[in-house]
């Protein structure tokens, strides 16, 4: 996998966490770059751990389905970008409040991580070296979670469902990429 394609799925995985964090931004009165750093901390490092876990759960059994495998990371990235589609469709979610402590910021690190999981697994089929992936992964997040905080502090909610679609749609052309490399279809 090229280091265009990591960004690109890079940036996609992290829309979730951008959303969350344009609403953790509105909901600041004063955005402060502490705040905007434990944000991108929380979501960056567990946009890191859910695709390691990911990773290690489907190296266990890549070798056995590799001749489906390119299937498999399609079917996954459709389900999770349509998912990104569907929820950024039905118009923005209630905003999370602004406080930044463990068990808050821990519930959404997590919810906004789920999907990295599955992506984590396609991986295994893929077979990605997994250390830089997850660490660009979880930079990437950190950094677009910061950017979702202060542009949640100064623009407000005008960009969540969007941020959402747009991941979806870019998880989903991935995967599709994926797919027509093994059947040939792209060199």
């Amino acid at each position: 996998m090229s280091l265009a394609e990591l960004f690109v799925i890079a940036v996609g995985l992290s829309m979730d966490a951008f959303a969350v964090a344009v609403c953790k931004g509105l909901a600041m009165r004063r955005m402060s770059w502490r705040g905007a750093l434990i944000v991108g901390l929380y979501f960056g490092g567990f946009q890191a751990a859910m695709p390691l876990a990911g990773y290690l759960l489907g190296s266990g059994f890549s070798s056995s389905i590799s001749s489906y495998d390119h299937w498999i990371a399609f079917v996954l990235l459709a389900i999770i970008g349509g998912n990104m589609i569907k929820e950024g469709l039905s118009g923005p979610d209630e905003c999370p409040d602004a406080s930044l402590d463990i068990k808050n910021m821990t519930l959404l690190a997590v919810a906004t991580s789920i999907d990295a999981l599955a992506v984590g697994v396609s991986f295994a089929f893929l077979q990605v070296n997994i250390v830089p992936a997850v660490s660009f992964i979880g930079v990437t997040t950190l950094v677009l979670s910061m950017i979702g905080v202060k542009v949640g502090n100064v623009f407000g909610n005008r960009y969540e469902s969007r941020a959402e679609i747009t991941g979806g749609v870019i998880l989903i052309l991935m995967g599709l990429k994926i797919l027509l490399e093994h059947l040939g279809i792209l060199a």
